[in-house]
């Protein structure tokens, strides 16, 4: 049995099943991490976002992309440049995998919609009976402020990843859900995750969300401008459209947690929140 298939495993017998499409890109993700640790990626980046928080902290839903973000701006360090460290990984694993360059104006309006000009974006691609495909982004001229920790992963093998803390990560994903335009699509993958931070008494790094803010749209935003208008974006969303977009990432035993959700459900979690 090839490291692959070992990893893929674990996901059968934990839903007694077949291993779903969102297991193998989540072995995928493992993969590339420990590929990208042992090319000395994380001296110099830290992994963020809704897969870190799925694969470091056990967020309940699968993720589709892999963001990094460098620690410092600088313009020597590229995803290419650890690309074969990657390769030797999944060779390892049991796979030969493809990387190829996704270029800004071949994404969609949806997917376009936060990714700055300097932030570098390729597809992994591999083939089982289907093709794996994970999306990994590098912000190279990152908003800063930010802190970070070593985290622990055991699988393809026992190794440390430099991640952003949970206060961080949560600025990342509350200045996603008040701001992000999408177009005609709502992304509840970012209402899931909003709703995990609450539950989990998380408390968010505004300083980090001014940051990010200002870095997108050139504005220094008030803790009380941002509370008004990240309860202007919930009471305008359809929130059927955000609990559709969810439901393919969460396990369907879980699908009863979302009938709770309404636009007053997620205005009273907003009174719930922790600043640090």
């Amino acid at each position: 049995m090839t490291t692959y298939e070992s990893m893929l495993a674990a996901y059968s017998q934990k839903s007694g099943g077949t291993a779903t499409k969102n297991a193998e890109q989540e072995v995928c993700q493992k993969i590339a991490l420990a590929g990208l640790h042992r090319g000395g990626f994380f001296d110099h980046a830290a992994f963020y976002g809704g897969t870190c928080l799925r694969i470091i902290h056990g967020l309940p839903r699968f993720s589709e992309d892999m963001d990094f973000s460098l620690t410092e701006k600088r313009d020597d360090i590229h995803l290419e440049n650890y690309f074969d460290a990657i390769r030797t990984e999944f060779h390892i694993a049991g796979f030969d995998v493809t990387i190829t360059k996704k270029e800004k104006k071949a994404f969609g309006k949806v997917e376009s919609a936060f990714l700055k000009e300097n932030t570098e974006a390729y597809d992994i691609k591999f083939q089982t009976k289907k093709t794996i495909k994970v999306k990994i982004e590098l912000d190279t001229d990152p908003p800063l402020k930010f802190k970070t920790e070593q985290k622990l992963l055991m699988q393809p093998y026992s190794f440390m990843v430099r991640c952003f803390t949970l206060p961080d990560l949560y600025a990342g994903k509350m200045h996603a859900l008040a701001y992000r335009a999408w177009q005609r699509r709502i992304k509840g993958r970012d209402w899931f995750d909003f709703e995990w931070y609450v539950r989990n008494g998380v408390s968010l790094d505004f300083g980090h969300l001014q940051e990010r803010i200002k870095t997108f749209s050139g504005k220094d935003v008030s803790l009380d401008e941002f509370m008004t208008q990240l309860r202007k974006k919930i009471s305008d969303t359809n929130i059927d459209q955000v609990k559709q977009d969810v439901i393919p990432y969460i396990d369907p035993s879980h699908l009863d947690a979302l009938d709770i959700w309404s636009n007053d459900y997620f205005l009273q979690l907003v009174d719930m929140m922790k600043m640090a």
